[in-house]
């Protein structure tokens, strides 16, 4: 009896636990006293701990946009509350000033700080498998930088998520110290992109689904995540292929943001503008051979339009032609630095339309990226078209650019609205 009275007690507390998959919170509970293990900050140490901190895309949460660098205070949503980046600079006491190298990586290897248990949120999930000479490289570059006196915010949870208790039984049942793999190799490049994508980019955490517990899928490991009204999409071998990419076209898009499949916009924007972007060329080309695998698939061709959907394809036609394709051409080509181009746009390939659907309603911010290469706004047609029209419009590039079937319905624009 007593095993199941243990496991019945440890789910109690576990679900109170894993609100905050989808954010990272290093606020906590409790004190505990720094331990002193010193690390020697060369500068060739900091040097490599910058770049390692653009690898592993902390800004992203840590810096916003008119704040000081890492210093916090990016508010990050998930279905169980609000979550808000902190302050990781040397400020000792709203920041990491009094840590040791030791209590950073306790807290990227096993989600524990100076301020108590985090939650799986910052995803130690993995960082677990970040070297401690990494570990150790990205401190010495936080504790160069200029210390912000900002406070940090509390986590904003519902009850019962915000009990931090439950954490330490979600760890005992559910932290592993690797991560499935969704391709296969054995090159040096295809082991540097694993260290890459699975330790430093943490991709699986938007990129593989959750459990019912918040635990990354071990079965479905880099086959596409929920992100509230969006979604990561699949980037294992095969459904890269099937929208078409290839290593070189994915080297190009990690290291511009651009590629003839489209641009980065949404959540993945920040990670090419502050991440992707940065590595050098042969880490920008591991990480696509990671994705892909040593011997990836060929690139699959569009599929043919299918008879049956060519008569719905007028009406989404000519909201095309009045409201798009001033900026994405006529034959859907798009125009250089305005807006990129449908004809074959991953976007449009992916079986799962809510992206394009929400991106038709919202709209999409401008869109910086290297050099002077910059792609417009795109307004939202939330006001301007009802849930029939945009489902119309979305059916019409789908099916005359991505090879998709005309399957979107007026309701499920309207329950992404």
């Amino acid at each position: 009896m007593m095993p199941s009275i243990v496991t019945r007690y440890a789910t109690t507390f576990i679900v109170a636990a894993c609100a905050a998959f989808a954010a990272l919170s290093l606020s906590g509970c409790g004190q505990r006293q720094a331990s002193a293990a010193p690390v020697a900050s060369t500068p060739e140490r900091i040097a490599h701990g910058r770049y390692l901190v653009k690898a592993a895309d902390c800004a992203a949460c840590h810096t916003t946009p008119n704040g000081a660098p890492f210093a916090g205070g990016v508010k990050l949503e998930s279905p169980y509350g609000a979550f808000f980046g902190t302050n990781i600079t040397p400020d000792p006491e709203h920041g990491i000033g009094k840590w040791s190298a030791d209590d950073f990586y306790a807290a990227l290897h096993d989600g524990r700080s100076p301020r108590g248990k985090l939650y799986p949120a910052m995803p130690y999930t993995s960082y677990r498998q970040m070297t401690r000479e990494d570990s150790d490289a990205i401190y010495a570059y936080l504790m160069s930088v200029k210390p912000a006196a900002v406070s940090n915010r509390e986590a904003e949870l519902k009850f019962p998520y915000n009990i931090r208790l439950g954490v330490r039984f979600w760890d005992m049942l559910l932290l592993k110290d690797t991560l499935p793999d969704a391709s296969s190799g054995r090159s040096a490049d295809w082991m540097r992109g694993r260290y890459l994508a699975n330790a430093l980019g943490h991709c699986a955490e938007c990129h593989t689904p959750r459990g019912a517990l918040g635990q990354m899928l071990d079965t479905k490991a880099l086959q596409g995540g929920a992100l509230g009204r969006i979604g990561a999409p699949d980037i294992t071998p095969a459904a890269l292929a099937a929208r078409g990419w290839t290593s070189a076209d994915l080297q190009t898009f990690f290291a511009t943001g651009m590629a003839k499949q489209g641009s980065a916009f949404g959540e993945m924007h920040p990670v090419v503008f502050l991440s992707t972007q940065h590595l050098d060329a042969g880490d920008v080309r591991a990480l696509a051979t990671y994705l892909l695998g040593d011997a990836p698939p060929a690139p699959a061709p569009l599929a043919a339009i299918r008879a049956d959907d060519t008569a719905q394809l007028a009406a989404g036609r000519g909201l095309y032609l009045d409201s798009c394709a001033g900026c994405h051409g006529f034959d859907g080509q798009g125009k250089p630095h305005v807006a990129v181009s449908m004809n074959g746009n991953s976007t449009l390939r992916q079986p799962d339309p809510r992206n394009l659907v929400v991106s038709m309603l919202d709209g999409i911010a401008a869109q910086p990226f290297t050099g002077m290469e910059r792609m417009q706004a795109m307004p939202g047609f939330a006001d301007a078209y009802g849930d029939e029209q945009l489902a119309q419009l979305a059916n019409y590039l789908r099916v005359t650019w991505g090879g998709q079937r005309a399957d979107v319905t007026a309701d499920a624009v309207k329950s992404l609205r």
